[in-house]
């Protein structure tokens, strides 16, 4: 009898061990994962941290993700602060992060999450930190689309990484003189943003170690990621660029 008491427990104790090493094991590093929705969206996930940029897409497109812990928008047009989604998506415990025009465009129920920041601060979130980087246009017949002050770019410094995401503009100063950027998420339509040439000049100048084309979409199409990538490569062969799949369903 005392034999077979010993014999559960032990079982007991290997099945309660094997249940810890599971857990154990789900809270493992995950890395840096990055997931692209649409145009200027994406998803970046680090272990426990989940953080949406600019959410379009209604709620459904973030159906298989885990919920926000951050929303980080840049700019009042539509394709960054897309109401719809963002009254759509179970925001209740989440920090929504902004451009100061942002925060004055939406509805109480979010600002009281809201966090507004100016452009070229920086703030520490336990998890990450954050800098705020301008965002702007710098051709005459564009001033009207983004002007200086108005929208924000970001740098995020998680573990090793400094990711920085453009937003829309063009190739100002602030961009060209970033440092330490290990991935870029850089803009190029038209007549919105800028050239697949500037973005590409822009990039061989701050140098990331990987820079990705995004929100190239424009009135007249997709812009050339082909051409940027090649210009890139040209300039500097240690710039991987990478092409993520942002216009699937386009």
């Amino acid at each position: 009898m005392r034999v077979k008491l010993y014999l559960i427990l032990i079982v007991a104790i290997c099945f309660t061990a094997c249940k810890s090493d599971k857990k154990a094991e789900s809270k493992k590093a995950i890395g840096l994962k990055i997931t692209p929705i649409e145009h200027a969206s994406f998803v970046i996930q680090y272990n426990d941290l989940t953080i949406y940029i600019d959410p379009t897409g209604g709620k459904e497109a973030y159906d298989a993700f885990p919920k926000a812990d951050y929303v980080l928008i840049t700019d009042i047009h539509g394709d960054h602060m897309n109401l719809k989604t963002l009254e759509a998506l179970d925001l209740s415990t989440t920090k929504i992060i902004s451009p100061e025009a942002v925060y004055e465009a939406l509805p109480k129920v979010l600002t009281k999450n809201t966090i507004p920041l100016v452009n070229g601060v920086k703030e520490d979130f336990k998890t990450f930190t954050l800098e705020t980087v301008p965002m702007y246009n710098l051709r005459e017949d564009a001033l009207k689309f983004h002007p200086k002050g108005r929208g924000n770019g970001y740098v995020i410094s998680i573990a090793k990484e400094r990711i920085y995401i453009s937003g829309d503009t063009e190739d100002i100063i602030e961009m060209r003189n970033l440092q330490n950027i290990t991935k870029a998420f850089v803009c190029m339509n038209l007549p919105y943003t800028m050239t697949v040439e500037s973005a590409a000049n822009a990039v061989l100048e701050f140098k990331p170690k990987q820079v990705y084309p995004y929100h190239y979409r424009g009135t007249n199409g997709l812009s050339d990621v082909n051409k940027f990538k090649s210009i890139v490569n040209a300039g500097n062969s240690n710039i991987e660029v990478t092409q993520l799949n942002w216009y699937s369903n386009k």
